[in-house]
């Protein structure tokens, strides 16, 4: 049996940037175990690219991943610009339909400033102002952040996992884990169609597979999860220029984590609209609406038995679902949307299909969306749930901090061994302050 100092379960950009940190601070044997046969597969190479500047997360509420997300914006830029990673400073615009959706806007402009967005970075506009930057635009007023970009987080990823790999993390893939128990002194991790390896300690960072894992040692019993796939369409060429920059609305409903199509510019100059979020059976149902039967039915097990099971009683949300799945069989519902403050889309201007991503936020036993990120210890094992957006912004901070937990409460022994392009102590730093 391969025996290991740490595992990191999940080749996405949050695991494999740990990875990387690990190598690079640390003498200690590290894999990555991932399901898929390279890196990024799921919905760290399925999302809209943008570098997200956290004007409107509540910095007492989200304060973590909001300075993790500030300090991680030019740790990417001095990553992918020598490598040529895309990196288009097209900005976003938020706007408001309404005046109590501007007085959000009030709000988010304080909570830039709180969350460290440097000054003239962001800016209140009026609906002239916007009409100005965007004739296409027609709103009550907005918000735009000239900080925000487009790129490509699954190229950020393939970059990382090799410098990983070239300094000695081994990366497991197509293993897919089917248990979990502790032996002794260390971690067993068994697969389906691979040989069990062996790990001193385990960081769960799987993704739509994190509480499922979580839950193979007796954690997070407490806890659901759904998953909701957001769907886009691609505009076509002749259209992409009738907005030139990333334009969202208000969110409505802020008891629920699902956002109003919006535009997106993506950094090779396409567009799109999207998402909506669509209910769907698993982390990896991107097309279709029901998947693989025993799929389906373990899922709603643990939909009756957990706290999801309320939210299918609350009227509000099921009226939302039914929107959304509308919004999934019409490509007019989903336009219409956008109409609100881009009136000149039309159906026609969008003929294809962009790449749908799927996203699995963890219920509360009140069932209740749980609004922040999850962490929890157990026995030779640290598992991350819940990382969600603006989770691939903030991964170089974030996960740089979740190394240097481990070290402070004994887990992992640090010793600094290479040369980085990233200064671990400096980040440190910076996110503690």
């Amino acid at each position: 049996m391969n025996k290991y100092d740490v595992g990191i379960i999940g080749g996405g950009i949050l695991g494999t940037t740990i990875s990387y940190w690990l190598s690079t601070v640390s003498n200690l044997k590290t894999c990555v175990i991932e399901k898929e046969n390279s890196v990024a597969q799921h919905a760290s190479g399925r999302n809209t690219g943008v570098i997200h500047s956290p004007f409107y997360l509540d910095p007492q509420k989200k304060k973590t991943i909001a300075k993790a997300a500030m300090i991680s914006h030019d740790l990417w830029k001095e990553f992918s610009i020598p490598r040529n990673i895309p990196w288009s400073e097209c900005g976003t615009l938020e706007v408001a339909l309404d005046e109590s959706q501007h007085k959000t806007l009030e709000k988010y402009l304080k909570w830039g400033e709180q969350n460290g967005i440097p000054e003239g970075a962001l800016k209140l506009m009026d609906s002239s102002a916007v009409s100005k930057k965007e004739p296409n635009i027609q709103c009550v007023s907005g918000i735009y952040c000239n900080q925000d970009v487009s790129t490509d987080y699954g190229m950020m990823t393939g970059e990382l996992y090799s410098y990983s790999k070239n300094h000695n993390v081994t990366f497991l893939f197509d293993h897919k884990m089917t248990g979990i128990k502790n032996t002794n002194d260390s971690m067993e991790l068994q697969f389906s169609n691979n040989p069990s390896i062996e790990c001193k300690f385990v960081i769960n960072c799987a993704g739509g597979h994190s509480l499922e894992i979580a839950k193979m040692l007796g954690l997070a019993n407490d806890y659901s999860s759904l998953h909701f796939r957001g769907e886009y369409w691609i505009a076509e060429k002749k259209y992409e220029n009738l907005v030139n920059t990333n334009v969202y609305s208000v969110a409505k409903f802020t008891n629920f984590p699902f956002l109003d199509p919006h535009w997106i510019k993506r950094a090779n100059g396409t567009a799109e609209i999207g998402p909506n979020a669509v209910p769907v059976a698993t982390p990896e149902t991107y097309s279709g609406y029901v998947g693989n039967i025993s799929d389906v039915v373990s899922k709603l097990g643990e939909i009756l038995s957990g706290g999801s099971k309320k939210l299918l009683v609350n009227p509000e949300f099921l009226s939302l679902i039914s929107k959304e799945w509308k919004s999934s069989l019409s490509k007019n519902a989903m336009i219409d949307r956008v109409k609100q403050f881009i009136p000149k889309v039309n159906p026609d201007f969008f003929v294809k299909r962009g790449t749908s991503g799927i996203r699995t936020p963890i219920i509360s036993k009140k069932g209740e969306f749980v609004s922040e990120i999850l962490e929890l210890e157990g026995d030779n094992s640290f598992h991350i749930l819940n990382y969600n957006s603006p989770g691939a912004t903030g991964a170089p901070a974030y996960s740089a901090l979740i190394v240097k937990k481990l070290q402070e409460k004994g887990f992992l022994n640090l010793q600094k061994t290479r040369e980085s392009f990233w200064n671990f102590d400096k980040v440190i730093e910076q996110i503690t302050l």
